[in-house]
């Protein structure tokens, strides 16, 4: 199961897909929260020494990213005649489902290590020095590596519909964009956080 993990992980990182989709992740982010002036996410202009601008623009990349991750999981083994010889490895099924889910969760974390950067940046700019709520900010990064995981086990089950990688990119990003607002907006739409919130009152 390990030689599994290793060689999805392999795969993923020996394809220029790979790096690319890492980049843009890192790229779109560092973009918002510290080049474009007037924006919502810039943390400089913000004035607070938070990262909160970064958890709540990841989960919307992490709707691209991770779809893009899992997409060639499955697929790609179907398309190319492979999951025949896979499945007649000495491994089970579940074995062969968790080290392709393990890997992009693995994968996910890889995007994820490099914006502790910002951590440390915002960090050392805040006045004085240190004075950032860390609690926060760690439980916040808890936050987005099990929502990633969470799409990555969505992801893993649009790749396993589908024998087209872009099939399984489109099918796996309406599946998160529906789990993460679909439920949300669903009640929105009823009124039911409406009524939540005169009861409250």
């Amino acid at each position: 199961m390990f030689s599994l993990i290793l060689k999805e992980i392999n795969s993923f990182l020996n394809s220029l897909i790979g790096y690319i989709v890492i980049i843009v992740f890192l790229l779109t982010i560092g973009l918002f929260l510290w080049i474009f002036p007037d924006s919502a996410f810039n943390i400089l202009e913000s004035g607070y020494a938070n990262l909160d601008p970064l958890f709540i623009l990841t989960p919307w990349v992490y709707l691209l990213l991770v779809p893009a991750i899992t997409m060639r999981l499955f697929s790609e083994e179907k398309k190319t005649g492979t999951i025949e010889l896979l499945l007649t490895k000495p491994l089970t099924e579940m074995q062969i489902v968790g080290a392709k889910y393990l890997a992009g969760v693995i994968l996910v974390l890889f995007s994820l290590l490099p914006t502790l950067v910002y951590y440390y940046s915002v960090s050392s700019i805040s006045l004085p020095a240190g004075n950032i709520d860390s609690g926060a900010i760690w439980g916040s990064y808890i936050g987005l590596l099990l929502l990633g995981a969470s799409f990555v086990a969505i992801g893993l089950f649009a790749s396993s519909l589908a024998d087209n990688q872009v099939v399984a990119f489109i099918i796996g990003f309406f599946l998160c964009l529906f789990f993460y607002k679909g439920f949300e907006s669903i009640a929105a739409l009823f009124g039911i956080g409406k009524l939540s919130t005169l009861v409250l009152d």
